[in-house]
Parts: C-alpha cells; sequence; structure tokens
C-alpha cells in the first residue's frame, strides 16, 4: 500500500493529443498540493469491482482518512463491512460470515493501493512513467501507467475536476480485476476521531492473522 508514497521526483509528462487544450502537469501538481495539505478527509463513494464475469453488485459507504496512514473504509451496502488500516495493518473484516482478515499494510496486494496517494506525500511521477489525458465535458480524465510491470495494477485511471477534486478511480489489476470508486461529498479536514481506525473485533468473529510470525 506505500507503493505512492513516495518522495518528489520531476519528469517530463508524455501527453496524448487530446490533451492539448490544458496542461496537464498543472493539473497533476494541483492535486498533489491539494491532497498533500489535507490531514484528515471524509468522501461517500460507491464501489464496482469486475473480474471474469459480470460486474459485481455495487458496494457504497463512506471512507474517513488521517494522515498518516490510516483509513477506514465503512460501508452501508453490504451493511457492516469495514476495512480498516491503523498504519501498521489491514483489518479486513466481513460480517457474512464474522470474519476478519489481518494483513500487513506493506505487503497488501488488495485494489485499494492506489488510494494510498490520500495517505501519504501524493506524488505521481516516481511510479508512473506515462499519463494520457483528455477534456471530459467541464473535466480532465488522466490515465496512469506505472513504470514497473510489478506493480499490482497496469493502470490508473482517474476523473478530477478543474479544481482538483479527484472524482472517479478506477483500477486495473494484472489479472484483469477493475476496481472503480465513484466519490461525492468530500469533506476536508472534518474532525476525525481514532478510534474509527481500530478494530474491534465483534464476539465470536473468525480471525485469519496472517501477521503472526512476521
Amino acid at each position: 500500500m506505500s507503493k505512492l508514497q513516495t518522495t518528489c521526483l520531476w519528469l517530463t509528462i508524455p501527453l496524448s493529443a487530446s490533451a492539448a487544450g490544458f496542461d496537464t502537469n498543472k493539473i497533476l501538481t494541483g492535486i498533489e498540493d491539494r491532497y498533500n495539505h489535507i490531514q484528515t478527509l471524509q468522501v461517500d463513494f460507491v464501489q464496482t469491482y469486475k473480474f471474469r464475469g459480470p460486474t459485481r453488485i455495487p458496494e457504497k459507504g463512506t471512507l474517513y482518512l488521517h494522515k498518516p496512514g490510516r483509513m477506514r473504509w465503512e460501508y452501508s451496502s453490504p451493511a457492516g463491512k469495514l476495512f480498516i488500516s491503523d498504519n501498521k495493518n489491514f483489518y479486513d473484516y466481513n460480517p457474512e460470515d464474522n470474519s476478519v482478515k489481518i494483513t500487513k499494510m506493506k505487503e497488501d496486494d488488495d485494489l485499494r493501493g492506489p488510494m494510498a496517494f490520500l495517505l501519504g506525500k501524493l506524488n505521481f511521477h516516481e511510479d508512473f512513467g506515462k499519463f494520457d489525458a483528455k477534456a471530459q465535458g467541464e473535466d480532465v480524465a488522466i490515465t496512469a501507467f506505472p513504470k514497473s510491470d510489478k506493480a499490482a495494477f497496469t493502470e490508473v485511471s482517474f476523473i478530477a475536476t478543474m479544481d482538483f477534486v479527484i472524482k472517479e478511480l478506477t483500477v486495473k489489476g494484472q489479472e484483469g480485476d477493475v476496481m472503480r470508486y465513484v466519490f461525492s461529498g468530500e469533506k476536508k479536514n472534518p474532525p476525525v476521531s481514532d478510534a474509527l481506525f481500530r478494530f474491534t473485533p465483534p464476539a465470536g468473529v473468525n480471525i485469519l492473522d496472517e501477521t503472526r510470525g512476521k
């Protein structure tokens, strides 16, 4: 999950011909400046997932972020589902079978990985070597391609407003899986309790702890 938490490295950004109407580098820098100065964030999301078949039923909820390294994906549909980071481990709780999977942050391959840009020092140029950009109505659509073929994803596409708010994020995995998020109702620096980022196991929960012995 730390792949996008990088230091500043400026590169020349290859642009697609359709991006000639605006300054892609300026937009990327604006997004970096916006999110690097946010300490906490609250935003509603709709999440869809597709892998070797039809797109699964959309899931939705609220995402809470607190730098450094803490996030809470609190689902309203399916109700009770949680995905929490406490800046050390991930806790993936499934209420259907009352189970939680615990993994170390740096070892997790979840497609939420590109969301790490909201948790640390954002710089698009360390892990991405190419950017294709085009206007999409009043917004800009940018697809970023990682430098390394060892990344968990093959490309990340996002739609941002001209004032640098990310509205959509789509991640394509190495196996052809696609995760898409649509964001709304963003709140910058709201008061966020530390308790949100601590996972308290429900009674009788089945724990799969992959951090033991590591």
